[in-house]
C-alpha cells in the first residue's frame, strides 16, 4: 500500500509554524481588500484602479498573475521530470520572451490606444478598433469558456502541499482558497488585487530562494547534485538542451509568447500610470521572472533525484513510465524543515491567489461590460454601481464553477488530465486566439475584421480539438502530420498562435471590405 506524504511529512513543529503563518497571511490579505474599497466604487477603479497603478505593482501583478501553483507544482514537475536541468530554458524564456518582449512590444501601445479609444477589456478593444460588436461578443465568449478551466487548474497544486502538513481533503483546500481570495477581490478590485500581488511576489521571490537552497543542500550542493542527476537518470538530463531539444521549444514557445494573448495578462498595461512606469516595469518584471520562473523549472530538473520516493508513495512505475507528475514537486518538498515547508504552503498559495484573483476578475470585467451591459441597454443604461454590483456577482459565480470544476477534476479526470494538459488547452485556446489580432491591432492598420474572425476560429477550434483527445472523447491516428499537432496540448498551442499570426496578415489581405473605418484616427493616439 503505498504511503502517503502526509504520513511521511507532517509533524507537530510544522503545524505550530504554519498555521500562525497562514492566519497572518489569510488576515493580510482580507485587510488589504477592505482598505481598497474606496478605490473599487466606479468601473474603472474596479477593473483599472483607475489608470494610476505605478510600475512595482504592475510588474508584480503581471509576474503573480504569470506564475502560480500551476508553474510551481505542475509545469516545473512534468517538464523537470521529462527534461531535466535544461527545463530552465523555460524560465528563462519565460522571463525575457514572456516578460521582457512582451513589455517592450506591448506595453506602451497598449496603454496609449487603449486609453485612446477608452476601451477596458481585450473583447472591448476588439469592439473599437475593429468596429465591431459582434467580435466584442465572440472573445467575450472565448473569455468565458477558457479561462474556467485555467482557473480551474490553479487549485490543484494546492492539495499536494496541503496534504504534506495538515492532511486536508482536496475539497476543503479547494474552498478555503476560493473564499479567501473572493473576498479580497470583491471589496478591493483591482487595486486590492495589484497590491496584494505586490505581497505575494515579495513571499514567492523569498520562497523559491529558500527552497532552492534547501533542496541542494539536501542533496550535498550545486556540485554533487548535478553529478548524481547525471548517474542516476542519465548524463541527457544535465546536458544543455536535455533530452528532448524539439519538445523543450515548444513548450518555451507556449509558455512565452502565450502571454501576449492572454487577456488576464495583457490588461495589466491598461492600467499602468505613465510611460515611464512601463520603463520601470519592464526591468522589474523582467527581474521577478528570472528569478521565479527560473528557479522554479531549475528546481524542478533535480525532480529524478527522488524517483525512489516516487515509486515508494506509488507515483512513478519504471516499468510502464506512467508518473504523476503533480507530484514531482510534493516529493521533493516532503523531508525539507518544518520551516521551509511552512514557507513553501504559503507560497504555493500565494501564487495561486494572485493568478486566481486576476482570472475571475478579468472574466466577471468581460461578462459584464462586454456582454450584460450592452444587452440591457434598451432598457436603460447600466450605473456604475450596478455594473460594479454585477461584476461582483460573477465574480462569485466564477470562483464557484471553477472550483467545483477543479473538485471533479480531482475524482473523475485525475488519471486523463494533468494541471499542465488543463492549463496547455486554455492557454493555447486564449493566445492561439487573440494574439495575432491583438498584436496587429495594435502595429498594423490594414488588419480587418475578417482576419480576426479566422484567428479566433482557428485558435479556438485547434484547442477544442486538443481537449477532445486529450480526456479520450476522440483519437487520431495514422495521419503522421495531424498526430504531431495533437501529441499534446503545448504541440497545440504552439501551432495556433503561429497559424494566427498568419492567417492575420493573409486574409487581411483576402478581406479589405471588412477593413475598419477611421483607421487613421485611431492611430493618431501613436502621433501625440
Amino acid at each position: 500500500m503505498p504511503v502517503s506524504l502526509a504520513e511521511t511529512s507532517a509533524n507537530p513543529t510544522t503545524l505550530w509554524i504554519a498555521i500562525p503563518m497562514l492566519i497572518c497571511f489569510f488576515g493580510l490579505m482580507i485587510g488589504v481588500g477592505f482598505a481598497c474599497r474606496k478605490h473599487s466604487a466606479n468601473v474603472d477603479g474596479f477593473v483599472l484602479g483607475g489608470r494610476a497603478v505605478g510600475p512595482w505593482l504592475t510588474a508584480f501583478a503581471f509576474g503573480t498573475s504569470y506564475f502560480s501553483a500551476v508553474i510551481f507544482v505542475g509545469y516545473a514537475g512534468q517538464f523537470g521530470w521529462n527534461f531535466g536541468l535544461a527545463s530552465t530554458w523555460i524560465g528563462l524564456g519565460n522571463a525575457f520572451i514572456g516578460s521582457l518582449l512582451a513589455w517592450l512590444v506591448l506595453g506602451k501601445r497598449t496603454r496609449v490606444m487603449t486609453q485612446h479609444l477608452g476601451s477596458k477589456t481585450m473583447p472591448d478593444f476588439f469592439e473599437k478598433r475593429y468596429d465591431s460588436k459582434k467580435l466584442k461578443v465572440i472573445a467575450s465568449f472565448i473569455v468565458f469558456v477558457f479561462l474556467i478551466p485555467y482557473t480551474a487548474s490553479l487549485y490543484n497544486g494546492l492539495s499536494s502541499l496541503f496534504n504534506n502538513v495538515f492532511a486536508t481533503p482536496y475539497f476543503v483546500v479547494v474552498l478555503i482558497m476560493a473564499v479567501l481570495t473572493g473576498i479580497y477581490v470583491i471589496f478591493g478590485g483591482y487595486m486590492a488585487t495589484a497590491i496584494n500581488d505586490f505581497i505575494q511576489g515579495i513571499i514567492m521571490l523569498v520562497g523559491i530562494i529558500a527552497v532552492i537552497a534547501s533542496v541542494l543542500t539536501q542533496n550535498g550542493g550545486l556540485n554533487a547534485a548535478v553529478e548524481t542527476l547525471g548517474v542516476q537518470a542519465g548524463p541527457e538530463f544535465t546536458s544543455t538542451f536535455g533530452p528532448n531539444p524539439i519538445f523543450l521549444f515548444f513548450v518555451v514557445i507556449l509558455t512565452s509568447l502565450g502571454t501576449w494573448g492572454l487577456p488576464q495578462m495583457v490588461g495589466k498595461f491598461y492600467s499602468i500610470k505613465d510611460e515611464g512606469s512601463i520603463k520601470k516595469g519592464t526591468i522589474i518584471s523582467t527581474v521577478f521572472a528570472v528569478i521565479v520562473a527560473g528557479g522554479c523549472y531549475f528546481l524542478g530538473g533535480f525532480g529524478k533525484l527522488y524517483a525512489s520516493q516516487m515509486i515508494k508513495a506509488g507515483f512513478y512505475n519504471p516499468e510502464t513510465g506512467k508518473v504523476l507528475f503533480d507530484k514531482v514537486i510534493p516529493t521533493m518538498l516532503a523531508d525539507l524543515s518544518p520551516v521551509i515547508i511552512s514557507l513553501i504552503i504559503v507560497l504555493v498559495l500565494a501564487a495561486s491567489m494572485s493568478t486566481l484573483s486576476s482570472l475571475v476578475l478579468t472574466s466577471s470585467s468581460t461578462l459584464t461590460l462586454d456582454v450584460i451591459k450592452p444587452l440591457t441597454a434598451k432598457k436603460g443604461e447600466m450605473s456604475e454601481k450596478k455594473s460594479v454590483f454585477t461584476m461582483r456577482i460573477f465574480i462569485v459565480f466564477f470562483i464557484a464553477v471553477s472550483a467545483v470544476i477543479a473538485i471533479l477534476k480531482d475524482s473523475i479526470w485525475s488519471d486523463s488530465v494533468f494541471i499542465a494538459q488543463m492549463m496547455g488547452v486554455s492557454w493555447g485556446a486564449l493566445a492561439g486566439a487573440f494574439l495575432a489580432p491583438f498584436l496587429y491591432g495594435l502595429y498594423w492598420k490594414k488588419a480587418t475584421r475578417a482576419s480576426v474572425v479566422a484567428s479566433f476560429i482557428f485558435g479556438t477550434g485547434l484547442e477544442i480539438i486538443q481537449l477532445s483527445i486529450s480526456v479520450g472523447w476522440i483519437k487520431v491516428q495514422g495521419i503522421p502530420v495531424i498526430e504531431f499537432i495533437f501529441t499534446n496540448s503545448l504541440y497545440s498551442g504552439v501551432f495556433a498562435m503561429v497559424g494566427g499570426l498568419i492567417l492575420v496578415p493573409v486574409v487581411s489581405l483576402l478581406s479589405k471590405k471588412t477593413l475598419p473605418e477611421n483607421i487613421e484616427e485611431k492611430f493618431a493616439c501613436y502621433n501625440k
